[in-house]
C-alpha cells in the first residue's frame, strides 16, 4: 500500500522549512547564511502556492504565483550576493553585526 501525500503533509513540510529559515534569520548574523535563510522562507512559500493550487483549485494560479517567487528568489540571491562581494572586497569580513560604518 503506497500513501499518498495529502494537503496536510505538504503544510508540515513547508511549516518545518519556514520555522527553519526564519531560525536562520535571527540567530546567524553571516551575510550567506541569512540569504539561505530567506530562501527556505521563499521555498517554503512555494510549496504553500503549488500544494494549495492543487488541492483546492482547478486553475495554473498557484503555479505562475511560484514562478514569480521562484523570479523574486532569483534576482534577490543575485543582488545580495553583489553586495556581499563588495562588503568582503572592502571589509575582509562579512559579519552583518560588524558593518555599522556603512552607515555613516
Amino acid at each position: 500500500m503506497i500513501l499518498q501525500p495529502t494537503l496536510e503533509h505538504y503544510l508540515v513540510l513547508s511549516t518545518c522549512l519556514f520555522t527553519l529559515g526564519v531560525f536562520i534569520l535571527v540567530t546567524r548574523r553571516h551575510g550567506v547564511r541569512l540569504l539561505m535563510g530567506i530562501e527556505l522562507i521563499l521555498n517554503a512559500a512555494n510549496i504553500n502556492l503549488v500544494a494549495f493550487n492543487h488541492y483546492t483549485a482547478t486553475g495554473l494560479d498557484g503555479h505562475i504565483f511560484a514562478i514569480f517567487v521562484m523570479i523574486l528568489a532569483a534576482s534577490e540571491a543575485a543582488v545580495a550576493l553583489a553586495i556581499i562581494l563588495a562588503i568582503y572586497q572592502q571589509y575582509a569580513n562579512i559579519d552583518i553585526d560588524r558593518m555599522n560604518s556603512m552607515r555613516e
